[in-house]
C-alpha cells in the first residue's frame, strides 16, 4: 500500500511576510544636525591646542554656532517631534518627579522611565545651553579680547567651557549606553536610520531629506569659504620636503 504525502507537506509555503521596518520617530534634519555637531565639537577639541590649528578649530566653532541657530529655528517653525516646547514639557515634569522620589510614592516602571526620559532631555538642553558661552568666548578670545580687557581669564574660561562641553558630551553617551542596557535596545540607533523597532504609525510623517541635504550642504559652503579666506587653509601642514630639508641640516650640523 502506497503511503499518502499530507497536503500541506505538498504545498508550497505562504510567503513570510517581511519585517516591519519600525516607525519613523527622527527626521533627517535632526539627525544631520546631530552628526555634524558631534563631529564639530569632536573637531574643534582635538585641535583646540596649538596655533597650527587655530584656523580649523575657530571654523569648527563658527560651525557649532551656526548649526545651534538652524536647531532654534527648526525647534520654532520645524514639526512638534523637534520643537523646542517638548524639550520644555519632558524638563517641565522633573519637580513632580522629584516630589514622587521624595515620598516615594511609585516605583512602577512607567516611574523609572520619566526619570531617565528626564535624565536625557536635560542632558541634551545642557549641550545646547552651553554652546551659546563656548562659541561667545572663543570668538572674543580669536579677536584677543583678552588683551583689551587685561589677563588670559577669556581663554581660560573658553576652556573651562570647553572642558564642560566635553564632561557633558562623555555623560550623554554614558546615558545613552546604560539605556540601551536597560531597554535592551539600541538607543542610539534611531539618530541613524531614524526608526524605532516595533509595529504603530510614524510620529514623523515627512522624513525631508532634502532639508538635511541643504544644511549639510551648507556647512561644506561655509567650511570652502573659510579656507579660501585663510592664506594657509584651514590645515597648514609643513611639507614633508621641507621638514626633510630640516632634518638633514640639523644632520649636518
Amino acid at each position: 500500500m502506497q503511503a499518502t504525502t499530507p497536503l500541506s507537506a505538498t504545498a508550497p509555503r505562504a510567503a513570510q511576510p517581511a519585517a516591519a521596518p519600525g516607525r519613523r520617530t527622527i527626521d533627517a534634519p535632526m539627525r544631520m544636525f546631530h552628526w555634524l555637531f558631534a563631529l564639530s565639537f569632536l573637531g574643534a577639541y582635538l585641535t583646540a591646542d596649538g596655533e597650527r590649528w587655530r584656523m580649523l578649530h575657530v571654523t569648527l566653532g563658527y560651525t557649532m554656532a551656526g548649526l545651534l541657530g538652524f536647531r532654534i529655528l527648526y525647534g520654532l517653525f520645524g514639526p512638534k517631534q523637534a520643537s523646542l516646547s517638548a524639550l520644555w514639557r519632558k524638563l517641565s515634569g522633573a519637580p513632580a518627579w522629584l516630589a514622587s522620589l521624595r515620598s516615594g510614592e511609585s516605583r512602577s516602571a512607567g516611574f523609572l522611565r520619566q526619570g531617565q526620559n528626564l535624565l536625557m532631555a536635560l542632558a541634551v538642553v545642557a549641550l545646547l545651553v552651553i554652546v551659546l558661552p563656548l562659541t561667545l568666548s572663543g570668538y572674543a578670545t580669536y579677536n584677543d579680547w583678552g588683551d583689551v580687557l587685561g589677563g588670559e581669564w577669556l581663554e581660560e574660561l573658553h576652556e573651562l567651557f570647553g572642558n564642560l562641553m566635553l564632561a557633558l558630551v562623555l555623560g550623554h553617551l554614558g546615558l545613552i549606553a546604560a539605556l540601551s542596557v536597560l531597554r535592551r535596545q539600541n538607543q542610539a540607533a534611531p539618530m541613524l536610520t531614524g526608526r524605532v523597532a516595533g509595529p504603530g504609525p510614524d510620529l514623523v510623517k515627512q522624513n525631508r531629506g532634502w532639508l538635511a541635504g541643504l544644511v549639510l550642504l551648507a556647512v561644506l559652503a561655509f567650511g570652502a569659504w573659510q579656507w579660501q579666506q585663510s592664506p594657509k587653509g584651514l590645515i597648514p601642514a609643513q611639507p614633508f620636503s621641507h621638514a626633510a630639508a630640516q632634518h638633514g641640516a640639523e644632520d649636518d650640523d
